[in-house]
């Protein structure tokens, strides 16, 4: 305390100088609008710059959880999408939804990724913890990805499209012709559509979407495009090269999909092959 009053004592000229200059200022500008207006801008200019620089930081700090947000809005707009009974070719929403929830969207992250070699698993960081089971489908917002094959408490082994062993019902998006989507273990970019009938109206670009046809994927989740295509030996049935929406090399966020009435499917198929 003595220290501050000896600085005062010593500097009292000059601070008696900046006390009255600040109050001279203050005073022009509270009796002239024109500096007033000035003052008034030129305050604005300097704290709005430091506000936006400190939001900018903690708009960086918050990244994480804004994207947790974003993900959870992902989760929705695709159980919309999905469980739509109105849902059309020419739009995803209508006036007026009624819905019949089949399936139910989780998010998760890829923790490991395996493209190349020819039976290619996935692991992913959500488990039996968070009721993730076998036979659940795994997306991404581009495509489809694999189908969850074992789990543990907060683990989860994916297999691959890019896998040798992998089939899944897979049609062209502008008609009901349907096939096994397959992969021949060459080139990750790419996967194969076998036992497509040769009535299908087949052409380059058309796109390839999941069938519904199972009980793991509902129908229309894209799968790719057609690359190249022909006729197999016998030419009955396509043999198409589908070129993937995914790069199956970069794959972080992911969407796991449950279908509620798998249960009640496998066992009437059971019976089935049973009888």
């Amino acid at each position: 305390m003595q220290q501050i009053i000896n600085f005062i004592i010593r500097n009292k000229t000059f601070l008696l100088f900046l006390l009255l200059f600040v109050m001279s200022i203050l005073f022009t500008i509270q009796s002239h609008s024109y500096h007033k207006s000035k003052f008034i801008n030129s305050a604005n200019f300097i704290t709005g710059g430091v506000y936006n620089s400190v939001n900018n930081i903690t708009g960086y700090f918050n990244l994480k959880s804004q994207n947790d947000i974003l993900v959870e809005e992902n989760n929705y707009l695709k159980s919309l999408l999905y469980n739509s009974e109105q849902q059309t070719d020419d739009s995803f929403f209508n006036d007026s939804l009624s819905f019949d929830k089949h399936f139910i969207f989780g998010s998760a992250k890829v923790i490991k990724n395996s493209y190349s070699s020819t039976d290619n698993i996935l692991l992913i960081d959500k488990g039996s913890k968070d009721s993730i089971k076998q036979d659940f489908g795994v997306i991404t917002s581009k495509g489809i990805l694999g189908v969850v094959n074992k789990t543990s408490k907060n683990f989860a082994n994916v297999i691959s499209i890019l896998n040798t062993n992998s089939q899944i019902s897979a049609q062209l998006k502008k008609s009901n012709h349907f096939g096994s989507l397959t992969w021949d273990g060459k080139n990750p970019a790419f996967v194969q559509l076998l036992d497509l009938g040769k009535i299908a109206p087949v052409e380059k670009g058309d796109t390839i979407v999941t069938s519904g046809r199972s009980s793991i994927f509902p129908k229309g989740i894209p799968i790719g495009t057609i690359e190249d295509f022909n006729l197999d030996d016998a030419e009955n049935f396509y043999e198409i090269k589908v070129k993937l929406f995914n790069d199956m090399t970069n794959i972080e966020h992911v969407y796991t999909i449950k279908n509620i009435d798998i249960v009640e499917i496998n066992n009437l198929l059971n019976e089935n092959k049973n009888e």
